[in-house]
């Protein structure tokens, strides 16, 4: 099972994501911010409270994201 070992909220909404299975990439919340509970989403200070936890990631009102959907639909990071 693929878990999220960590989250960096970035300015754009979008979430840098590290994965337990070596994969890392940007995932964009941007096409959720319209949809119920994820509203909330919009703001900037809120979106900023993001944590990896659950093997996922949260945030404190119960909006989530699983690390299955993070792998699914975020875009790698390219290396060096």
């Amino acid at each position: 099972m693929v878990k999220v070992l960590s989250v960096i909220p970035q300015d754009n909404y979008q979430l840098h994501v590290k994965l337990s299975n070596g994969k890392e990439g940007l995932f964009d919340v941007t096409p959720y911010l319209e949809r119920g509970i994820f509203v909330e989403l919009k703001d900037k200070a809120y979106f900023s409270t993001v944590k990896a936890i659950w093997g996922g990631v949260a945030w404190p009102r119960s909006q989530d994201f699983s690390a299955d959907t993070l792998e699914f639909e975020m875009k790698a990071l390219m290396r060096a």
